[in-house]
């Protein structure tokens, strides 16, 4: 039992509603990188269909979701991208996009930007360091400079800039250590990039690396997965439990499996306590407050200043 189980005891961890729905529209990749706990590639084929997408919406709208997040891989490969955000955003549904930013440079792409702005999408995008060459040296060659092109071209396009889009920055860790304090990195972020760059951000978050995909891997090849999962144990903060954001959302897989959080997706952990774990069977009393599956890669959560998929929780 590790320190978050201790803590919650014999009744475990439980949802209190359903802000935001997560969907992972495909594991397909333009990139690589090092951390991925999805392990997602070019070589992935796994993509969310029309039909799953459409029963997506249909569930947002039930669940009167503030946020429909969506994510994978690379969500701009997925085909059905496009008409899948034009129909949320006709329902009035709020939407954001992940993307590793230098997808929009790829062939087929063209337009996409202008096409975010115009359904006004807000933008998160990985963005692991200010320095070039750990971003190269997690992300891939070059990743770093079209990173910063395309930047650019958001600025351009009135993200990131005051008074413009939301266009928020992801900052993950280069190696098996918790991530700074977000306030502090974020003005890091904010001098290195204007100065360098011109270029602009709306907000900066932190995420921990989590043990899982290609960053297990990676722990167990320099035998360093014990002591990585040890500081996780050691700098466990019971602040960071009431905003874990398994107890505000669902996430929902490319094959329309429904989990508690992307973690529990990688691992392949769906729903589970008698919840329904499929968005063709979609109910969204039963879920927003169902029993959460946790487990110890819960505690990349719970550890420092905590880490979700909006940033630092305490």
């Amino acid at each position: 039992m590790n320190a978050l189980e201790k803590q919650l005891g014999q009744e475990g961890l439980h949802a209190r509603g359903i802000e935001t729905l997560q969907v992972s529209v495909g594991l397909r990749c333009n990139q690589t990188c090092a951390h991925c706990h999805l392990e997602c590639s070019p070589a992935r084929p796994e993509t969310m269909d029309w039909d799953t997408m459409s029963a997506v919406k249909s569930a947002a709208v039930q669940a009167e979701a503030s946020l429909v997040d969506i994510t994978g891989g690379s969500p701009e490969l997925n085909p059905h991208l496009r008409r899948f955000i034009g129909e949320l955003r006709d329902t009035g549904l709020d939407v954001q996009v992940r993307t590793n930013l230098t997808v929009l440079r790829e062939r087929g792409q063209e337009g996409m930007i202008d096409f975010l702005r115009d359904h006004a999408v807000g933008l998160v995008a990985s963005m692991p360091c200010y320095l070039e060459e750990n971003v190269n040296a997690q992300r891939g060659p070059a990743v770093y400079q079209r990173s910063i092109e395309v930047i650019r071209r958001l600025n351009e396009a009135g993200y990131g800039i005051k008074g413009g889009l939301q266009l928020n920055l992801v900052y993950n860790p280069a190696g098996a250590f918790l991530p700074p304090e977000q306030e502090a990195l974020e003005q890091d972020y904010r001098r290195e990039l204007q100065m360098c760059f011109g270029i602009s951000f709306s907000r900066l978050l932190t995420i921990a690396n989590m043990p899982l995909g290609r960053f297990a891997s990676q722990l167990k090849a320099e035998d360093r997965q014990a002591q990585y999962m040890r500081l996780l144990e050691e700098s466990f903060n019971p602040a960071t439990v009431p905003g874990l954001m398994c107890r505000h959302q669902v996430s929902i897989g490319w094959d329309g499996t429904l989990y508690d959080c992307d973690f529990n997706l990688a691992l392949k952990l769906p729903v589970n306590h008698s919840a329904p774990d499929h968005i063709s069977r979609f109910d969204p009393a039963l879920l927003a407050c169902r029993r959460i599956v946790t487990g110890q890669h819960c505690l990349g959560c719970t550890a420092g200043h905590g880490s979700s998929c909006g940033g630092s929780l305490a």
